[in-house]
């Protein structure tokens, strides 16, 4: 179990204080919903949650099969709706793992990714189309 500690600022700001490490981070309202948009959106954490989760997998998977995948990259593009509430519609999660890897690997990775907490814990309701891509660029 692990406590995040979530104190309002003011402003529409947010700081919160992951329990186990102290560590903090800011959050903002974003500019089209009357913030600041200064630091990321509680949106936007969870875009950056999926992707870190998603490598964070991956890297496991990876170590277990003595696989390397430094410099692997997610980039998520959040797309918000505003009917019939506003939330998340659409996370677009676009993978580039470089280096040469095996199609039994490949499939392992993808499989990590796909089942990673974050993914598993998310909403039918949102949209999450991922694409792989797999070379040595």
């Amino acid at each position: 179990m692990v406590e995040i500690h979530v104190e309002y600022q003011g402003g529409l700001r947010c700081e919160s204080r992951h329990g186990p490490s102290s560590r903090t981070l800011l959050s903002d309202a974003p500019v089209d919903n009357c913030g600041k948009g200064e630091s990321f959106s509680p949106t936007d954490l969870v875009a950056t949650a999926l992707g870190s989760c998603m490598l964070t997998i991956m890297g496991i998977a990876a170590e277990k099969r003595g696989l390397a995948i430094e410099g692997a990259v997610i980039d998520v593009t959040k797309s918000m709706v505003a009917d019939p509430a506003r939330r998340i519609g659409k996370l677009d999660v676009r993978v580039h793992v470089p280096g040469e890897l095996e199609d039994g690997a490949k499939k392992a990775l993808e499989k990590a990714a796909l089942t990673c907490p974050v993914f598993m814990s998310l909403s039918d309701k949102i949209e999450i189309p991922v694409e792989f891509r797999w070379d040595s660029n």
